[in-house]
C-alpha cells in the first residue's frame, strides 16, 4: 500500500516550502531526483509516484462511485519468484532456525487492482516509460499468475 500521511506529517517530512498539497513534492536535497523527473503527489492521504498515477486514481475513484468497478486497491504485491533460502536448522533448544536467504524474492507491485461489473479482476499499471525490468515482470505475471497487465 502507498504511504498514508496527513497534510501536516507530509509537510514536516518533506519540509514543504509553500504551494499546495497535490502539486508534487518539492525538491529535497536529501532525496535523489527521479530519473524520469516524476514528482511524487499526495492525494487523499496516499503518496503516488507520479502525477499520471494520481490522475488515474482520480478516474478510478469516479468509476468506483458510479458503480462501474468495485474492490479498488492500490499497490498490490504479486510474488513472481519466491526467495531462495538455505535449509532450516534445528537450534540447540529444539527451535527451528530459518536458513539464510540466498536470493531475495522478485515481486511486482501493481499500481491498481479492481473488479469490473462482470467480476473480472483487472491489474493496471500507470506507465510513462517501460523499463526492461518492467517488461520482464510483465511477462512473468502472465507466465506465473496468468494475469495480463493493463497499461494506461
Amino acid at each position: 500500500m502507498p504511504l498514508r500521511l496527513t497534510e501536516e506529517e507530509y509537510n514536516r517530512l518533506f519540509k514543504k516550502r509553500g504551494g499546495s498539497v497535490g502539486t508534487g513534492v518539492p525538491d529535497c536535497p536529501s532525496k535523489r531526483q527521479n530519473k524520469y523527473n516524476a514528482k511524487k503527489v499526495l492525494l487523499d492521504g496516499i503518496l503516488f509516484d507520479s502525477q499520471h498515477e494520481a490522475d488515474r486514481y482520480t478516474d478510478l475513484k469516479l468509476m468506483l462511485r458510479a458503480g462501474e468497478i468495485t474492490d479498488l486497491k492500490c499497490q498490490v504485491k504479486y510474488v513472481l519468484i519466491p526467495a531462495k533460502r538455505e535449509p532450516d536448522k534445528i537450534g540447540p533448544r529444539g527451535g527451528v532456525i530459518k536458513g539464510k536467504v540466498i536470493e531475495r524474492e522478485i515481486a511486482y507491485f501493481a499500481d491498481f487492482v479492481y473488479k469490473t461489473k462482470d467480476g473480472t479482476e483487472i491489474v493496471e499499471d500507470a506507465k510513462g516509460y517501460r523499463e526492461k525490468s518492467y517488461k520482464l515482470k510483465r511477462k512473468l505475471m502472465l507466465s506465473v499468475h496468468g494475469i495480463r497487465i493493463k497499461e494506461v
